[in-house]
This record gives C-alpha cells, sequence and structure tokens, in this order.
C-alpha cells in the first residue's frame, strides 16, 4: 500500500485574512492584473478546490492578498490507499469556515450614507 497524499485550497481563508468577504471583490482586482474570469469561473475559484489551475490566476492571488503559494495550497496526507475518507488524522474535516470562524474574522459592517 502507498501513502497517498492531498492539498487543500485555502483562497477563502486568505481572502477574509485580507479582508475580501465577496467573491465579487475579487473580480475587478483580477482583471486589474490581467486575468479575465466570469463571475462563475471566479465563484468555483473560491468555493471550489480547482484540480487544475492556471500559474497567472495563482501569481495574481498571491498578489492581490499578499501571502506565497503555500498560504493558498497545502499539502495533506490523506493516510494508506485503503484509508481514503477526506478528513485529517483524527478523524475531523477542517473546512475553511471553520478556520475562519476559530480566527474571528469577520466581514466589516456596510455604511449606508443618506
Amino acid at each position: 500500500m502507498t501513502d497517498i497524499i492531498g492539498y487543500e485550497w485555502r483562497l477563502r481563508e486568505q481572502m477574509a485574512a485580507a479582508g475580501l468577504f465577496s467573491t465579487t471583490k475579487l473580480l475587478p482586482l483580477l482583471e486589474e492584473r490581467g486575468i479575465h474570469l466570469s463571475p462563475s469561473q471566479v465563484y468555483r475559484l473560491v468555493a471550489e478546490r480547482p484540480e487544475r489551475l492556471n500559474l497567472h490566476v495563482l501569481v495574481a492571488l498571491m498578489d492581490i492578498l499578499g501571502c506565497s503559494a503555500d498560504d493558498l495550497i497545502i499539502k495533506v496526507a490523506l493516510g494508506r490507499s485503503d484509508q481514503r475518507n477526506g478528513t485529517d488524522e483524527s478523524g475531523r474535516a477542517d473546512s475553511a469556515s471553520a478556520v475562519i470562524r476559530a480566527r474571528g474574522l469577520r466581514p466589516q459592517r456596510a455604511r449606508v450614507d443618506d
């Protein structure tokens, strides 16, 4: 049996740490850097774990968020090939929303001026 490795996609956490709580705010920042994606593509990039990622997009995200690739992509051991279950070694799944809550990251309240 061989060890299976996987990865966690931490874009949502890095966005929250940078104060970006909406995928629509990421779209113009990508456009400024020459990355042209549709709103649905940006949403999927944030909400789902990408199987393939253009390196220009990765570099633009690192520039926007002021982070490194190591902050966005974390290698995880999934165990032996017969024990793959999508959880960490303690048997507990670590979701991005749980990490965001644990760090106390919250969106800023909007202020409406009359």
